[in-house]
């Protein structure tokens, strides 16, 4: 493997592209049964019939565990939004139909997307009143098995040249309440100060999926106590000002 290429880095792993392989390599001390759980997400979504990266293999490289997919060649959503601002709305728009249609699929043997959230809940740091609270909404609301991204954002969708979309990083794949996912992206939107974008994609989503507004909110203090457990201390007055609403 040629690991010259490096096309992203991140806090634990790198990206490099080889030929028609993508390469993702992790540090050494990351954990083996989370790179494993990535790739078997990844392999259980792509029988779906997704337009996403085939998995090529798992193997391991210079004591390195690595995934390597299929190189999709492209630029990503968030940047054709960023050099094209005025075909923004075009773009959202097709972004929305991306994820609509990701959510008519379904993965029965992914992690199911409430014993993921309330796994999260217990291991933040919120006072043992707010996390019952919050343990309590999760518990009321509606059990979907719909198949969810978990880090559904511009910069995980690539568009070839021939228009065609590729959704990237199926690691925080679930099954459950679409509605979920869709607070996810609209607070990934709003943590990157992108406050008006993130508005005109939820009313955007709600309007073509006749999904009330409020009950996407409702989600919101779940999916913002789920985030905060990635101690981002930059994000964490931001997320818990939606945590408190409960």
């Amino acid at each position: 493997m040629n690991l010259d290429n490096v096309i992203a880095t991140r806090r634990n792993k790198k990206v490099y592209v080889d030929g028609d392989n993508c390469i993702k390599l992790f540090n050494k001390d990351f954990s083996i049964a989370e790179i494993l759980n990535e790739a078997l997400n990844q392999a259980r979504v792509q029988e779906t019939g997704l337009n996403i990266p085939n998995i090529r293999a798992v193997t391991m490289i210079d004591g390195q565990w690595a995934i390597i997919s299929d190189y999709i060649k492209g630029t990503t959503l968030d940047k054709l939004m960023e050099q094209h601002p005025e075909k923004e709305d075009e773009y959202l728009n097709r972004f929305v139909n991306l994820q609509m249609e990701i959510h008519t699929k379904r993965c029965p043997l992914l992690t199911k997307l409430v014993d993921k959230m309330n796994r999260k809940i217990t291991e933040t740091d919120l006072e043992a009143t707010l996390r019952f609270n919050l343990h309590a909404r999760l518990e009321s609301m509606p059990r979907h098995k719909k198949l969810c991204h978990g880090d559904y954002n511009p910069s995980n969708v690539i568009v070839k040249d021939d228009g065609s979309m590729y959704v990237l990083d199926w690691s925080h794949a679930t099954q459950g309440n679409a509605s979920a996912d869709v607070a996810r992206t609209y607070l990934l939107f709003r943590l990157k100060n992108q406050d008006e974008r993130a508005e005109k994609y939820l009313d955007l989503f709600c309007n073509k999926s006749g999904t009330d507004k409020e009950y996407v909110k409702s989600w919101m203090p779940i999916v913002a106590a789920s985030q905060s457990v990635k101690h981002h201390e930059e994000e964490r007055e931001f997320l818990m000002s939606w945590v408190n609403i409960v």
